[in-house]
């Protein structure tokens, strides 16, 4: 057994070290490699002149208040996207029926992720 003394951003330690089998570390089984994660599934395509609503920043989808085939009105809440701690609605720009909804609940977005497609 050495006793050493090792300084750290300036405070001294001292520490004992012993020594193993002649000086070699001993062998470290290799760890199994991960397995690579399944790819997320994509989300639908917008449907042909589909108006997509795309997020207007980074977030988590907290709530999906509309389906497919459901008419909207003009303001009426699309989805509410948690951003910074705050949750903001993402309202239907004008009167249409939801085509497709691109985002599941829980799922992290970017900014311009699309979100919903209406017609």
């Amino acid at each position: 057994m050495k006793t050493l003394r090792i300084t750290v951003n300036g405070t001294p330690y001292d520490v004992q070290v012993e020594e193993v089998s002649g000086g070699a570390a001993p062998a470290v089984p290799a760890a199994a490699p991960a397995p690579k994660a399944a790819p997320a599934p994509k989300a639908p395509a917008p449907a042909a002149g589909a108006e997509v609503i795309s997020s207007p920043m980074p977030g988590t989808i907290m709530s999906i208040d509309v389906k497919v085939g459901q008419a909207v009105k003009k303001g009426d809440i699309l989805v509410i996207l948690e951003a910074m701690k705050m949750e903001n609605e993402i309202m239907a720009p004008h009167d249409a029926t939801v085509a497709a909804v691109h985002v599941n609940k829980g799922d992290s977005v970017e900014s311009g992720t699309a979100l919903v497609s209406l017609q």
